[in-house]
């Protein structure tokens, strides 16, 4: 086995891959760390819990904490980037720092966190599309995930009564 892991949100969230086949998915909160897997959902309240259960040696990959993007995170203008960013403008009439996953891409992106209203009600963003933006109503961008979620939370309790 060839365990290797892709960060999506520094610190908190990754992707397990096996070679090139995904076989799960960690989810870091404050209660411990969740482990995703062929439908399943494990918790434990710590790496080395879910070392012992799945026999993963993760000392050996560039796993969770170990991760380079975690020491030191991409930013645009202040602002969380949930990859190497490329192009990155920030729009003054938008007031949204944007870039571009690759040097060809025509997809721009919108670093930081954010609230979006979709059909359904509002829900929480990481670095979305531009297009996503100009479709629905938002708030953003915060600097925090924790900024977004007192906001998300204010949001819903507006809506529930």
């Amino acid at each position: 086995m060839n365990i290797t892991s892709k960060t999506l949100i520094p610190n908190k969230e990754w992707i397990i891959k096996d070679d090139k086949l995904k076989i799960g998915s960690v989810l870091k909160n404050k209660k411990g760390i969740s482990f995703f897997r062929k439908g399943q959902k494990y918790t434990f309240n710590d790496l080395k819990e879910l070392q012992e259960k799945f026999g993963i040696d993760l000392e050996n990959t560039d796993f969770l904490f170990k991760n380079k993007t975690e020491s030191a995170p991409y930013l645009i203008y202040d602002f969380l980037c949930s990859s190497k960013p490329y192009d990155p403008v920030y729009n003054l009439k938008k007031k949204l720092p944007l870039f571009a996953k690759s040097s060809k891409s025509k997809s721009r992106y919108c670093a930081g966190f954010y609230v979006i209203k979709f059909r359904k009600g509002w829900v929480k963003s990481f670095c979305p599309k531009l297009i996503t933006l100009e479709r629905y109503q938002y708030f953003g961008p915060f600097k925090t995930e924790q900024d977004m979620k007192t906001v998300l939370n204010t949001l819903n309790k507006n809506e529930a009564t």
